[in-house]
């Protein structure tokens, strides 16, 4: 899995040198809608993964007031969704953050309160900033609380809102958009009556699936995803901190969990999966890389990683993205706390597909010599 930029003229690979007669002959090909592969292939079967995405920070610093512009300019059911899109330099075509993902900022107001609609899609959501946020998905309204990570499934009806007692909220969305368009295969409905109707109880799918290690005697949950829709803040971080006192951790990733499906023990959603990870205080991790997408936000703390070379410093709420087959490493550069990043990703996709592939890098000491 080395670098392969200088083996061209190893066996296997196209060397045909063009002629009058071979351009021809393609002219020819063209005019049937076909080509001759030896033209294309160096291009379409690399020696190994080339990321078509760029390593990319936005700070919240930024952001934050850019986004909050928006309450004033347009309303939630005129937009759909009032959603400032974080767009990467090289995927503007497609409207990605990275890769094959999408991602974006939401912000709304105390009694605000966005249409209900479903698309092919899967979402995510994790909540930024502000108090009285919920989420309706399929009939099950589940309040919302800041570093909540919170699950809208394919396929399903949902909605969100901020009550009349709340504050502005803002949380970043994750879709894969991007994946379901290359596929061909999105589907986009708004509800027929506006909004849902729902009898069921508030809160009752992180009350009845969010014991820890518990699962209800009566289950039936039959769906493809998971039927805990809200992964709360506070047991997670309780959890990291447990786990942390008993382990050393990944020498890639510190102190990391995965968020999972309490009824299967697999991914929440069908292409997308998630994580939460600690740093210790003053916790500098060795560089990787990896096949997948991953969009990280930073949940707690401050430090730095080096992606590709590059080093992104960032603060709580900040979010930066890993394209594929890029060596990243993380660092947490305080000394007395430790630091919290929540990232998605598809390697449900890239599992399922046969394609995830790992690799840590050996050189300097599992360390990335930064590009000056």
């Amino acid at each position: 899995m080395s670098n392969s930029a200088d083996r061209d003229d190893v066996l296997g690979r196209a060397r045909v040198r063009d002629t009058a007669e071979l351009e021809a002959y393609y002219d020819d090909l063209a005019g049937f809608e076909t080509g001759a592969l030896w033209t294309v292939a160096n291009d379409i079967e690399p020696w190994e993964p080339t990321p078509k995405s760029a390593p990319v920070l936005w700070r919240n610093a930024d952001l934050r007031a850019q986004v909050l512009r928006a309450i004033d300019l347009v309303r939630p059911e005129d937009a759909g969704r009032r959603v400032v899109y974080l767009r990467n330099p090289k995927r503007r075509e497609v409207s990605a953050a990275c890769g094959w993902l999408f991602s974006g900022i939401q912000v709304m107001k105390a009694g605000e309160r966005a249409g209900a609609h479903k698309h092919a899609a899967s979402a995510l959501r994790f909540i930024m900033e502000g108090q009285g946020a919920y989420t309706i998905v399929d009939g099950h309204k589940v309040e919302l609380g800041a570093r909540d990570f919170v699950l809208t499934p394919n396929g399903t009806w949902h909605e969100h809102g901020i009550s009349e007692d709340g504050t502005t909220c803002m949380w970043q969305d994750g879709l894969d958009i991007p994946l379901t368009n290359a596929l061909e295969a999105n589907f986009y409905a708004v509800h027929p009556d506006d909004y849902q109707v729902t009898n069921l109880p508030a809160n009752d799918s992180p009350m009845t699936y969010g014991g820890p290690g518990l699962r209800p005697a009566m289950d039936k949950w039959d769906k493809p995803y998971s039927p805990l829709l809200c992964y709360r803040w506070e047991p997670t971080y309780e959890a990291l901190q447990n786990y942390a006192k008993v382990t050393d951790g990944s020498p890639f990733d510190g102190v990391k969990m995965d968020y999972v499906n309490p009824v299967t023990g697999g991914d929440p959603m069908l292409t997308m999966g998630a994580s939460m990870q600690l740093l210790r205080p003053g916790e500098h991790t060795r560089a990787h890389r990896h096949t997948g997408n991953v969009i990280y936000q930073v949940a707690k703390g401050e430090g730095y990683s080096i992606v590709g070379g590059q080093r992104f410093d960032w603060k709580e709420r900040d979010i930066f993205c890993v394209p594929p087959w890029v060596w990243h490493e993380h660092c947490n550069t305080q000394t007395g706390d430790d630091a919290c990043l929540f990232s998605f990703n598809d390697f449900p996709v890239m599992k399922k597909l046969g394609f995830y592939a790992e690799q840590a890098l050996e050189d300097n000491n599992g360390h990335q010599i930064l590009i000056t």
